[in-house]
């Protein structure tokens, strides 16, 4: 008997041949010590045995993922190393068997459940167990016969390998670029996406399908059902956390996550995207980060959002619920959609931030681009919600005290204003890419006025009046949404403009109401024109001013009626407010005995001064080099509680330096000193926020040689 147990073949180590494989798979940026592979895609590894391995040995490999490893429920993958024949789409085959030792090639199935795998390895009766034999399993956009193959390989390198980009901001009227780092590479992030799936309760078998996978992952980005990654907060009030303001990137966020496996306080949008896409793009599913400008929230589907306006212009916040953000910003991921009919493949929208409840949670989508631009709202999920957000028509009301009721008098709707420079980071350039034309059709074209008529023929069913007031108040021209608005033809050929000098906090804020008519004829038009301080979701912070005039125009003529407001009216206010402050006018226009009435709006954004960063262009792998950030306050008020926040991925961790206040005409300067771990192009950010100004960011490139 013992004679035959000293000849039995035993394993005695594997070798995962890690940096073979992950440069082949394009894992090698994940920092973690295991193997990391993508589906449908071969790879190597590398046994040795106690003794040669012959013809007649058993020789199976086990890959086993969830806790009970099952092989009628496919969680468990016996890969018979002497049987060609493939295990539900995994395949094994010996590359190379000499000496004491074997090369294996392992394909595992283009549809295989994402995850962690063990490994394990029979021969005969015996089992060996590797040390570290845990295995990571991704999403392939490589590999054609995987749900997210995406073709292109500057958008694969784009949408799933880079761990830095921007998230746009700003208004439809001044975009700009917020620096972000994904870091979907560093330390922890990919045990942590795989902790966020076992959360979701999703089972198992459904891990092999990205249109499932990135539904839950927009849940679980939110804390709201399922104590998930980020806790949201509009309130102005950050005390007992973060300011939504102060990231500049997702690693420290889901690196305290993992540790807590508490939600982190706080998120806004772009803090939710940038989070979201950095869970994607570390599981393998292609994603970007898109910007809607003036983006409809619209609670009841009827694609009609209600502002409501006091007799001097002044927005009324409280009568309705829906409102329209500055920008909003998602994601879209990339895949083909084999639940729903042909042709909705390609880039799918899916939002992190709680807005609605759908199906009882907070997520929303997957829901196909084309199924937005065509109106094919009933598609799922999400598709109305969404397609609201990008459609939906403004619809202004002035609010006047009539025999001391409040009335109703509608002066405007706009057919155009919403969902504007739909913006993401260009493939492979730090530009902004407008996507508009991705999500619908040019405004007033043959296709745009089919696709509305095509979502309002299934939203028609869930219009219902306003509850809020409809059915109490005298309102005059109460409307139902037509399929296809008509702009009314106007008598004077009124038009109004708002301009201004650019904005320094510190200085007073110069604009201008430019009022024109073009018809022959006298006449006497009634301006009111008000300036709020509101936040990014349209929230009115304070009045700052407003104007109320006459003005007899002739024929073709204009007038321009100055609104300037005095630094000391909002500097108070601009420094209790915790989030960063827009500068939001309106103005109506009324001729007097017509029925030409006209309303305008634009939110502008303050200029600061710039950050500096002084850095060599390139550095050596692993040796040290100094970096220093240089920023000069040059407004004409002092910046108090400055913090500076910075970090280099594969270069150093988050830092901060506080700063303390900073006068007029000071200059203030912080150095780290980085030591590269990764070559290639590194970015370093920076961010320098205050109680005044919320948000100065920069970055700038390094390339790291070996």
């Amino acid at each position: 008997m013992s004679n035959k147990a000293g000849t039995d073949l035993t394993v005695t180590g594997i070798d995962f041949l890690k940096s073979q494989n992950s440069s082949l798979h394009h894992t090698d940026a994940y920092n973690i010590e295991n193997l990391v592979v993508r589906r449908g895609q071969d790879f190597q590894l590398q046994l040795s045995f106690s003794r040669e391995l012959k013809d007649a040995d058993k020789l199976v490999l086990h890959f086993g993922i969830g806790e009970k490893p099952n092989k009628t429920k496919e969680t468990l993958i016996a890969l018979n190393a002497r049987q060609k024949r493939d295990v539900s789409g995994w395949q094994i085959s010996i590359v190379k068997n000499s000496g004491k030792e074997c090369l294996l090639s392992v394909t595992s199935s283009p549809e295989a459940m994402v995850g962690k795998y063990t490994l394990n390895v029979k021969t005969g009766t015996n089992i060996y167990k590797p040390q570290n034999n845990t295995v990571y399993l991704l999403f392939n956009p490589w590999c054609k016969d995987d749900a997210v193959f995406l073709a292109d390989e500057a958008q694969r390198r784009e949408y799933v390998l880079n761990d830095t980009g921007y998230i746009y901001v700003g208004s439809a009227y001044r975009i700009y670029n917020r620096p972000w780092n994904f870091g979907q590479f560093e330390e922890l992030i990919l045990d942590t996406c795989i902790y966020l799936l076992d959360k979701s309760k999703l089972k198992i078998s459904f891990r092999r399908d990205p249109v499932l996978v990135s539904r839950v992952m927009s849940a679980l980005v939110n804390s709201y059902n399922d104590n998930g990654v980020l806790m949201g907060n509009w309130s102005g009030n950050y005390n007992n956390g973060t300011s939504p303001m102060d990231w500049i990137g997702s690693v420290s966020i889901l690196q305290k996550y993992y540790k807590t496996k508490k939600p982190v306080r706080y998120g806004q949008c772009w803090v939710f995207s940038g989070v979201l896409t950095t869970v994607m793009r570390c599981l393998g599913i292609p994603s970007r980060c898109v910007s809607n400008f003036n983006s409809a929230h619209d609670t009841e589907e009827n694609l009609r959002i209600d502002i409501y306006l006091n007799e001097v212009g002044e927005k009324v916040d409280g009568i309705s619920l829906d409102s329209i953000w500055n920008f909003h910003v998602w994601n879209d991921v990339w895949m083909k959609r084999k639940d729903l009919p042909a042709g909705f493949d390609g880039w799918q929208a899916i939002d992190a931030t709680p807005q609605e409840e759908s199906e009882g949670i907070f997520q929303c989508g997957p829901c196909p681009l084309k199924a937005i631009r065509e109106g094919e709202v009933y598609l799922p999920f999400d598709s109305k919600f969404v397609y609201a957000e990008v459609n939906a028509d403004k619809v202004y009301w002035v609010v006047k005290k009539v025999n001391g009721k409040d009335k109703y008098i509608k002066v405007n709707t706009e057919t155009q204003g919403v969902g504007v420079n739909i913006s993401t980071k260009a493939v492979g350039q730090n530009t902004r890419e407008d996507i508009t034309a991705q999500y619908k059709f040019p405004e007033g074209s043959k296709e745009e006025r089919k696709a509305m008529q095509n979502a309002s023929s299934f939203l028609h069913a869930r219009i219902r009046p306003r509850a809020l007031f409809f059915s109490s108040v005298a309102t005059d021209d109460v409307d139902s949404r037509p399929a296809v608005s008509c702009e009314k033809v106007s008598k004077t050929g009124l038009q109004l403009e708002i301009t201004n000098k650019a904005l320094y906090p510190g200085n007073p804020l110069e604009l201008a109401i430019t009022v024109k008519t073009s018809t022959p004829g006298s006449w006497t038009i009634n301006l009111a024109s008000s300036c709020q301080l509101q936040s990014y979701t349209g929230k009115v912070e304070g009045s700052l001013g407003c104007v109320k005039e006459t003005i007899k125009l002739e024929g073709k003529s204009e007038m321009q009626v100055p609104l300037k407001i005095a630094a000391d009216a909002y500097m108070k206010m601009l420094a209790s407010v915790e989030d960063e402050a827009l500068i939001h006018v309106t103005a109506i226009a009324e001729v007097q005995g017509t029925d030409d009435k006209l309303t305008k709006e634009t939110t502008m954004s303050f200029e600061y001064p710039p950050i500096t960063i002084q850095m060599p262009e390139t550095a050596k792998l692993n040796k040290e080099f100094a970096c220093a950030f240089i920023f000069k306050n040059n407004l004409n008020m002092p910046l108090n509680n400055c913090k500076l926040l910075v970090e280099g991925l594969g270069m150093f961790k988050m830092t901060e330096f506080d700063e303390g206040d900073v006068e007029p005409g000071k200059i203030i300067k912080s150095e780290v000193i980085c030591t590269p771990i990764r070559p290639g192009e590194k970015k370093m950010v920076a961010k320098l926020t205050s109680t005044q100004i919320k948000a100065i960011s920069v970055e700038k490139t390094i390339t790291i040689t070996e």
